[in-house]
């Protein structure tokens, strides 16, 4: 029997005991996907009697892997949102107002997309490839056009983990600010892991590195997409993390503000947010985008500049005002810790990050450093 037949049995094998009908997804290499993992063991466990039934194990192996990374995803589609529309040819998924658990597959932010003359600009890659390859699907319901451009809004998973499915479905413009791309670069490994306990190992098994496809950028990008229609892509400054991509359409009047902006979820402070260059990045944006521009939030449903700015900018000038009276008046982190924020206990996550917020902003002013 030759090489042909019996990879063509291996296949027929496969087949008949269903393993191509269970969800696989893409592997950066043969040892992170345990389907093709077991041809490859079971190539190297018959190498020492038939030659021949090795390379049939292997080039089954490959082939499987090959299909994979062709379609980028190999499973049905999540029971993930709607896309809601936005304006005219703009949508956006609104993602989970909690955090990412394997409940809402990771996807607790939004992801967006924008359907132009030549193509279509999607906003932030998912936090998995199964959630990228979901909202690949609701586009190709709503447009024959191809995706285009990919953008990403900062160095956090759940924007950036699901990019290696937007590489090998065929998307070769992809963007990032320079600092996000290389925060998210030599995370890769941690942020990878974090997500995979958070949200599951198998969902989230199949992500690959591929911010060495990434085009970055410090000052603002302009980008053509057809129809004399640009996007705008900017940077204005770290805040929630240490960079923060918005995208804006000047002839739409939409800005996806990435997690520049929040729409009724409370603002969350990590380790790395520096809240006060938020303020400052704020009000950058500010001076640039027209008041009555319609905005896509990084978390939260889509509104109008006034509500961001009320749910977001005045929300951390707030806390900040509270915070420095009781550094000022001499008072400990448990007094920060007992400001009064109840006006905005109805936003959720409130019970996790008041506390953790009013925290962080004193530490921030007793250091010293703003």
């Amino acid at each position: 029997m030759n090489t042909k037949k019996i990879a063509f049995s291996f296949s027929k094998l496969v087949l008949l005991m269903g393993f191509l009908n269970t969800p696989s997804m893409a592997a950066s290499n043969v040892t992170e996907d345990p389907y093709i993992q077991g041809f490859k063991a079971y190539a190297q466990e018959v190498k020492t009697y038939s030659n021949v039934l090795t390379d049939a194990a292997n080039a089954y192996a490959d082939e499987v892997l090959k299909t994979e990374r062709k379609v980028g995803y190999i499973g049905e589609a999540l029971p993930i949102p709607k896309a809601v529309k936005v304006t005219d040819d703009v949508y956006t998924v609104v993602g989970s107002m909690i955090w990412h658990n394997p409940a809402n597959f990771g996807l607790n932010n939004n992801l967006s997309f924008m359907v132009f003359e030549d193509g279509v600009f999607v906003f932030n890659a998912g936090a998995n490839n199964a959630l990228a390859y979901s909202l690949h699907q609701q586009i190709k319901q709503i447009t024959d056009k191809p995706v285009k451009w990919l953008a990403v809004e900062n160095s956090q998973g759940h924007a950036y983990l699901g990019a290696s499915y937007w590489v090998d479905v065929g998307v070769k413009n992809l963007y990032s600010s320079a600092t996000a791309n290389s925060e998210f670069n030599r995370g890769f490994d941690s942020i990878k892991a974090d997500w995979s306990a958070q949200v599951g190992q198998n969902i989230t098994n199949s992500a690959r590195n591929v911010t060495d496809k990434f085009t970055t950028f410090n000052e603002p990008m302009t980008i053509d997409v057809g129809g004399g229609e640009t996007v705008i892509l900017q940077d204005f400054g770290p805040g929630h993390t240490q960079a923060s991509t918005s995208a804006y359409v000047p002839s739409r009047k939409i800005l996806l503000s990435g997690d520049l902006g929040f729409n009724e979820r409370m603002p969350v402070f990590f380790g790395y947010t520096n809240s006060f260059a938020w303020v400052e990045s704020y009000k950058n944006m500010m001076t640039i985008i027209p008041a009555d521009t319609i905005v896509i939030p990084g978390h939260g449903t889509p509104t109008d500049m006034a509500t961001v700015k009320r749910q977001t900018y005045d929300y951390l000038v707030y806390l900040h005002g509270e915070v420095q009276k009781v550094v000022d008046a001499g008072g400990t982190l448990e007094d920060a810790m007992n400001i009064d924020q109840s006006m905005y206990k109805d936003r959720p996550v409130f019970a996790q990050a008041a506390d953790n917020n009013a925290r962080h902003v004193y530490k921030e002013i007793q250091a010293g450093a703003f």
